[in-house]
């Protein structure tokens, strides 16, 4: 059965049982991958190894795909992969630009110093990598695409969304707001990403800029994380309607309202390269 749409056409238990089987084989990958984050290991070697580690995952949802659903994997096809990264990257700037000017139109910070070291910067932006890529294929690959075939794009929005937010409640300062504002601003905005580019590369893209650029970047808490290394040092205070307190802006009505608005124009522009093709 060479079908995009096989996880809409087979029987419930079936689907049921891939999506759980797909949700475990790669919470578990990931679990794998995440034991190099801490190994004592050369920061040469580390960085090397993170990106391996990020083409291990992208291989193994390839090769699941295949074995499963007997069909090319198009949602990581490579002509469209660094076209979709680099728009990502650009999108999560775009987010970070509007919070950060918020937060400082508002004077909730300041930066106090700022501390570049080349391949401490690269290890994180590497290691990041891998953490874009597990997650968007949990998420992205497994979840929410799956749930799209089956019931719509509507209902797997919903409910990818959610799952993404609410695991982030295990993360430090984490409150039931937080992850609620995790899945409104990110969950959706990753999931319409998908939609709208119709591959995984966009979401990874926009997952790897945005920790990157929150965290190694602009030094503010990563979900509720605090980065161990960052270009900028910054002095924060203020409302935590505006910073997101202890759990860093993705906590914030600002990211909330900036991501609900880049979702809706993917949304929008998804349904006009619907109409236009039907067309």
């Amino acid at each position: 059965m060479n079908d995009r749409y096989f996880c809409g056409r087979i029987p419930l238990w079936k689907f049921l049982l891939l999506a759980v089987c797909g949700f475990v084989i790669f919470i578990f990958l990931y679990g794998l991958a995440q034991s190099l984050f801490s190994a004592p290991i050369p920061q040469g070697l580390k960085i090397l190894s993170f990106i391996l580690c990020a083409i291990a995952l992208s291989g193994a949802y390839y090769a699941f795909v295949r074995a499963v659903e007997k069909r090319p994997v198009d949602e990581l096809g490579t002509s469209t992969l660094l076209r979709n990264i680099s728009l990502g990257l650009l999108v999560s700037i775009l987010f970070f630009g509007v919070v950060s000017i918020v937060m400082y139109i508002c004077g909730c910070y300041r930066v106090t110093s700022v501390h570049f070291v080349p391949v401490v910067a690269l290890e994180n932006l590497a290691l990041f990598l891998v953490v874009a890529v597990a997650e968007e294929i949990i998420f992205r690959g497994i979840i929410f695409r799956m749930i799209w075939q089956r019931w719509g794009v509507a209902i797997a929005l919903a409910v990818s969304a959610l799952m993404f937010g609410f695991i982030h409640y295990l993360n430090p300062s984490s409150s039931i707001w937080t992850s609620l504002a995790i899945a409104l601003e990110a969950g959706l905005l990753l999931g319409a990403a998908y939609v709208w580019s119709d591959d995984l590369w966009l979401p990874i893209g926009i997952h790897w800029g945005w920790n990157f650029i929150e965290g190694p970047v602009l030094g503010l808490p990563v979900s509720g994380a605090l980065p161990g290394y960052s270009i900028l040092t910054l002095e924060v205070s203020g409302s935590e309607l505006i910073t997101g307190g202890a759990f860093g802006p993705e906590g914030s009505l600002t990211a909330v309202v900036t991501g609900l608005a880049i979702t809706a124009f993917f949304l929008v522009g998804a349904s006009r390269k619907k109409r236009s093709i039907s067309g």
